[in-house]
């Protein structure tokens, strides 16, 4: 399997070779801990006061983290890239239970869509 990507298609079809600028190359993951966004279909982040998620593994939970007012959730104990499957439990500021997502391993974002 090849590690080239591909060409950049300009507009009328011509492909030209894009070099990546040395300063902009990324080795690792931009977030450092977790974090989750909650948004609408559209990708409007909802506006999350007091809400909260934790994150759930063999049934135990392994983190908590409060909503800022924008949607985003930051576990601050759970480092990117995740090394686990989590399942992650979204609760409005009553405690009840409003969304429930599994979250793969080897991601630093999760969006909770919807």
């Amino acid at each position: 399997m090849s590690s080239k990507k591909p060409p950049y298609l300009v507009p009328g079809g011509v492909i030209r070779k894009v070099k990546v600028p040395t300063s902009i190359r990324q080795s690792g993951p931009i977030l450092s801990r977790f974090t989750v966004v909650w948004v609408q279909t559209s990708g409007v982040p909802f506006r999350t006061t007091n809400f909260f998620a934790q994150l759930v593994r063999n049934g135990v939970v392994v983190a908590t983290a409060g909503f800022d007012p924008f949607g985003v959730a930051r576990f601050n104990n759970i480092t990117t890239l995740t090394t686990a499957t989590f399942q992650l439990r979204a609760f409005n500021p009553f405690g009840v239970l409003q969304r429930v997502r599994t979250v793969p391993s080897g991601v630093e974002a999760f969006a909770i869509i919807g």
